[in-house]
């Protein structure tokens, strides 16, 4: 009774795996590499922008805001043109 109990378990767990992998498959798609580049590109533009923003809600010297906002705006075109 274990033994077949045992040979059930190892169906279903194949029977499992297969099915994840199949999805897996399907939902590949593939990006080119200048594609593929840009949008890393258009990412690390975002994540600095955030992080100026992060610094500049809490930037209490003038200058240090207006260096922050000159700063955001100038990702803020780099991304329009992304």
């Amino acid at each position: 009774m274990e033994s077949m109990a045992r040979g059930w378990e190892s169906k279903s767990v194949e029977q499992q795996q297969a099915e994840l992998s199949e999805p897996a498959k399907t939902k590949r798609v593939l990006i080119p590499p200048d594609q593929q580049q840009r949008n890393r590109k258009r990412e690390n533009l975002l994540l600095s922008r955030t992080h100026l923003t992060q610094q500049l809600r809490v930037a209490s010297s003038p200058r240090q805001r207006q260096m922050l906002e000159q700063a955001i705006a100038d990702l803020d075109r780099q991304l329009s043109s992304a």
